[in-house]
């Protein structure tokens, strides 16, 4: 058993670092959550959340992961039968699909090659045939955990638009809230999906909606069953700074920190820091002889990247070797990745120190792995930090 001293590097996709004054302000005693205290922070909260979903809309928070999350934006919206359109963008866009399938939902996976988000033209050619708006609406992973993949959401607002089709899009952000530019209001989105554990910078266990007033309108027309997950109840407790179930207090004074510090770095300073680590990330990948699996330059993830492995080399074997060797954990590849990449996760309470040292910790692991390189990775990757 090596022995490691020093702290292990959190390096894959989220459940990300969270960081010591979250943590601090976790520790803190619980307080009644029937009390005025806690009317205050739950106020607080819910409007410091509207800025970082880009909304002035409602944002509902359940003790939940994103899948309660997923659930949420289902069953508020929808009714037994309705069809829905789902891309294959990755391993956690088909998990969302298969869930839909399961409430009842018909649903159709406009496939895909988990190299690519979801194509606007496949989008208008699908309601191009929908003349009888059968689609009831559209699920689209904005950045996809498995792949790396961020779909450009901008885009398929627009193929709605210009379709004039009615059907809602429900937007999960799990791995991009609070750390790739997304904008609800702006680009139309009708249900955001998000969680905790990633940009956040807090421990998994909140998941949350941000939801537009068409969204609001359909709930009222919606037939799948649904109580824990019923936007209603948490919407009239919520007015008085309150939750109809237990909340996850301590949580909640984690995200009033975690909050506080987005605030205090600015949403565009946060964006564009994940944006250069991931350019550093990239210019690594290449560095090294190796391939990034997103395909297409538009679509290239702030929050992670995906590294595709050599024919004949097991990704599994070099995060064992890392984490063993080097005490740092990076993100498995997913349903049919297993085995071919391994994540990087860059996202979060993160400083151009740690991703240098995050990104050493790979190549050596590379090397002991047996896995051909060339010796470019490192040099480019502080060129891209020291040069900004």
């Amino acid at each position: 058993m090596t022995l490691h001293t020093g702290r292990h590097f959190l390096q894959i996709p989220g459940p990300t670092n969270v960081p010591d004054q979250v943590l601090r302000a976790m520790a803190a005693p619980t307080i009644d959550h029937r009390g005025p205290e806690f009317a205050s922070l739950t106020l607080r909260l819910l409007e410091a959340l509207k800025p970082v979903f880009g909304t002035s809309g409602p944002v509902l928070i359940y003790p939940a992961s994103g899948t309660g999350a997923w659930e949420a934006a289902l069953v508020n919206t929808l009714s037994p039968g309705d069809r829905v359109l789902c891309f294959e963008t990755g391993h956690f866009a088909t998990l969302w699909q298969r869930m839909a399938g399961e409430l009842g939902l018909d649903t159709e996976l406009v496939p895909g090659d988990w190299r690519h988000g979801a194509d606007p033209a496949q989008l208008a050619e699908r309601l191009a045939d929908d003349s009888a708006h059968r689609i009831k609406a559209v699920c689209v992973v904005h950045n996809e955990t498995s792949t790396g993949v961020t779909s450009r959401i901008p885009e398929i607002r627009r193929v709605l638009d210009e379709a004039d089709h009615p059907a809602l899009l429900l937007v999960d952000t799990i791995s991009s809230l609070g750390s790739i530019d997304y904008r609800h209001d702006e680009w139309g989105v009708d249900v955001t999906v998000a969680g905790s554990q990633k940009g956040l910078m807090l421990p998994p266990g909140l998941s949350f909606n941000a939801v537009s007033q068409k969204a609001l309108t359909a709930s009222r027309n919606a037939f799948l069953r649904r109580s824990f997950w019923d936007w209603r109840p948490v919407l009239e407790a919520n007015q008085r700074g309150y939750f109809p179930y237990t909340p996850a207090t301590n949580l909640l004074y984690g995200l009033d920190e975690a909050l506080r510090m987005l605030a205090a770095e600015g949403l565009p300073a946060v964006f564009a820091r994940h944006a250069r680590h991931a350019r550093a990330t990239r210019a690594a990948v290449r560095g090294w002889g190796l391939e990034v699996l997103c395909a297409d330059e538009r679509e290239h993830s702030g929050s992670l990247t995906a590294v595709l492995m050599p024919s004949g080399h097991d990704a599994d074997k070099v995060r064992k070797i890392v984490l063993e060797r080097y005490d740092m954990s990076l993100g498995a590849g997913l349903g049919k990745l297993a085995g071919r990449v391994f994540r990087i996760g860059h996202l979060g309470h993160l400083g151009d120190l740690t991703l240098a040292g995050t990104l050493a910790g790979v190549q050596m692991g590379l090397e002991r792995a047996g896995v051909p390189l060339a010796q470019g990775g490192l040099p480019a990757t502080l060129d891209v930090l020291r040069g900004e």
